[in-house]
């Protein structure tokens, strides 16, 4: 019922199922965000019934159905092995539903423009009656505007409307009847898996906060919203989420993110994480991979430790702004003011006076605002 794409043939890598949108394709939505993947994995998309390459299914089906087909891929490529899955849409629905019927499956999951539950059933009934009556042309303008911001391509749009008019008609009436019936809010602190929700800001069909009532209820769960995306985030924005996989799927990078956002806060990493570029790319990467999952990893020093030498080596090179975020950290990591002032009047003596003047000024103010809190 399922037909996958191989992006990346690598059999001897961890294996990483990619899952699309209704009236997408995997080629269309995952083809440039599977290209800039830094990790090693054996990377695979599948197409809905009656979408891309897949054939329509025989009658309907549910989206337990579809992720009981997709275990069934999954042990096609790798028989009983557990493996790493992100879906878009009703990908994530799928995800959702496979994280609770096969938990032991999947090592880790990524959740994009998605929710617990997506709409309402009388919209499904809706569209799923038009696209059986006009075909799926009618649905195009509609979907472009829920699809797209303002801002994306019209030449990138193409591919994946091209992709939504190619879809088999009763084919997407089903993946509507299907997600008519999906709701698993109730359930959603059964799941122990790690699992990452990526969120649109401007996706009108599952808003952010359908993303974070998912991310706030599993056991091990974390957000990001794409401020310029709107429901298509691998498309609309392919490096981030690439990098975003990367960071959750790779044992290193992982771990990096996780000290990283420990010692300098949630909100900071998010927001330098949604502001990557493709220039910027490989730059976040290294500093998430060796400074923090190699360095601020290891067991030679304590953080309060990292703390000082941190803060004395940013007086010592006047790197302020980066002072100012560590200042932040070192009390996050346990230093006292008093802690703080007392390394900053060692950075006197040996880095000097004029760096430990500039130093004093940038943590005053730092530490009076986050007292005031």
């Amino acid at each position: 019922m399922l037909t996958a794409t191989v992006f990346t043939d690598a059999p001897e890598r961890p294996l990483l199922l990619l899952g699309s949108s209704v009236g997408t394709s995997a080629e269309s939505l995952w083809a440039r965000c599977a290209a800039r993947l830094h990790g090693r994995y054996h990377v695979v998309g599948f197409d809905l019934p009656g979408h891309g390459r897949s054939t329509p299914a025989p009658g309907p089906f549910s989206i337990a159905d579809l992720a009981a087909a997709l275990l069934e891929l999954a042990d096609r490529l790798r028989p009983g092995e557990r493996f790493l899955y992100a879906g878009d849409s009703i990908g994530g629905a799928i995800g959702l539903e496979l994280l609770l019927a096969a938990p032991e499956r999947i090592a880790a999951a990524a959740l994009l423009c998605t929710g617990a539950k997506i709409g309402e059933p009388e919209l499904w009934a809706e569209r799923a009656a038009l696209v059986r009556a006009e075909g799926t042309g009618a649905v195009v303008a509609g979907s472009a505007e829920r699809w797209f911001t303002a801002g994306f391509p019209e030449s990138e749009r193409e591919p994946l409307l091209d992709a939504l008019r190619a879809t088999d008609d009763e084919s997407y009436a089903r993946c509507c009847e299907a997600l008519a019936g999906f709701d698993v809010r109730e359930r959603l602190a059964e799941i122990v898996t790690p699992v990452l929700a990526v969120a649109g800001g401007q996706d009108k069909p599952t808003p952010p906060e359908g993303l974070r009532l998912i991310a706030e209820s599993v056991l091990h769960g974390r957000l990001v919203v794409l401020d310029e995306v709107a429901h298509l985030a691998p498309a609309e924005s392919p490096e981030v989420v690439a990098f975003l996989l990367d960071q959750h799927f790779e044992e290193l990078r992982a771990a990096g993110t996780a000290v990283r956002r420990e010692v300098l806060g949630a909100a900071h990493v998010d927001r330098t994480t949604a502001a990557t570029t493709p220039f910027t790319r490989d730059f976040q990467d290294l500093i998430t991979r060796y400074a923090w999952g190699e360095i601020w990893t290891r067991p030679g020093l304590d953080r309060r430790g990292r703390s000082i030498v941190t803060l004395t080596a940013l007086v010592a090179l006047g790197h302020h702004e980066e002072l100012a975020m560590h200042v932040r950290a070192a009390r996050t990591n346990g230093l006292t003011t008093e802690e703080i002032k007392e390394v900053l009047l060692q950075t006197a003596i040996y880095c000097g006076v004029p760096a430990a003047n500039a130093a004093f000024r940038i943590a005053q103010h730092v530490l009076a605002d986050v007292d005031s809190r």
